[in-house]
């Protein structure tokens, strides 16, 4: 059910069967989304265009955090404090050094990456609860250093950013900064697609289905645990330089833990172990508390808010849906929107002979 390929496809060779994007569909829908995400500007305002920057630059994040727990089994509460390390990195290469804003977002994401590499060597030894506490502490250490770090930082006072600018193009308001995040997300997709095909990939993959056979096999799960940990580091920084370069401003109060409980819940709402995955519970989590804020809205008055009396309560449900989104999906779709997405395109192929 994971994988349906039409009758008549026959691969001969290791390199057709470990291709991305099996069928010539698969190939087509792929281009016409990409094109479609590219004609969005000549038709939605910078609100809906601003939600679309927020899924590319949130999805990234969740994709790093998905590789982590998702692909190798592990387990990060400090998710979103990484995610601040890159916005904050990227911001203090280009005041401090001057170096140009398009060469700053990798770079900060090396940086954290480092980062997340020494938190992740200690905790690579750990599991389990062990290894949450861990990563708790790893982002209030963090969030500290970003308080106290002012000639980094710039303390509780935050820090303005530049636009992104590349060969004259500036790219300062919605219209043209999705592009950039469109970049973006078809290179770390891309890279992480491919990562998962390779030896190290599927060495995380066995870390995770059973760490002791793993072992016996040659695996060295220091290694590839700690390696998981830069990683998603990798991607948090990226993804948190590009969210800095799109606010043009960064503080410290945006990356705290309510953030990197928000991206675990990507993770599960999404699909553990999916790329694609990671965008769905990413745009899930975004588009969600628009939607109940629109609700809000329409009942805000009405005979439901009277009855119930909501009053000006009605407003916390945004925080609220995100909770019950997660616990719901746990109960009802533990694996995520990605496998039902996969049930949907089953049931198309083999309509009507559903078995």
């Amino acid at each position: 059910m994971a994988s349906m390929i039409p009758a008549g496809v026959y691969r001969t060779s290791y390199r057709e069967d470990m291709t991305i994007l099996a069928t010539r569909n698969s190939r087509l829908a792929l281009w016409l989304g990409i094109l479609l995400v590219c004609a969005t500007p000549l038709v939605f305002g910078r609100y809906e265009l601003g939600l679309l920057v927020n899924i590319g630059i949130m999805g990234i994040a969740a994709l790093g955090l998905n590789i982590l727990v998702g692909f190798t089994g592990q387990i990060s509460i400090g998710h979103a404090a990484f995610f601040g390390f890159g916005a904050f990195a990227s911001a203090w290469l280009h005041e401090r050094y001057h170096v140009p804003v398009a060469l700053c977002i990798p770079l900060a994401g090396l940086m954290t990456a480092l980062v997340g590499l020494v938190f992740g060597a200690p905790a690579a030894r750990l599991k389990g609860l062990y290894l949450a506490i861990a990563t708790l502490a790893a982002q209030f250490i963090l969030e500290d250093f970003f308080a106290r770090a002012q000639w980094f930082t710039g303390g509780v006072a935050g820090r303005i950013t530049e636009p992104f600018e590349i060969l004259g193009w500036r790219a300062d308001r919605e219209e043209t900064y999705l592009y950039v995040v469109l970049a973006w997300v078809i290179i770390m997709f891309v890279g992480a697609s491919n990562l998962m095909r390779t030896r190290d990939g599927r060495a995380l993959v066995a870390v995770r289905d059973h760490y002791l056979s793993a072992e016996v096999m040659g695996i060295n799960l220091a290694y590839y645990r700690t390696l998981s940990f830069g990683i998603a580091s990798l991607y948090a920084g990226i993804a948190g330089a590009l969210y800095a370069h799109y606010l043009l401003f960064v503080s410290v109060e945006a990356f705290n833990i309510l953030l990197s409980i928000q991206f675990l819940g990507m993770v599960i709402i999404g699909g553990l172990g999916s790329v694609a995955g990671s965008l769905m519970g990413a745009a899930f989590m975004v588009l969600l508390p628009e939607a109940v804020q629109a609700l809000a809205d329409a009942l805000a008055g009405g005979a439901v808010d009277r009855a119930l009396r909501l009053g000006n309560s009605i407003s916390f449900l945004r925080e609220m849906a995100i909770g019950a989104a997660i616990i719901l999906f746990l109960i009802f779709e533990p694996d995520g929107l990605a496998r039902r997405w996969r049930l949907i395109k089953a049931y198309w192929k083999l309509y009507p002979y559903s078995h």
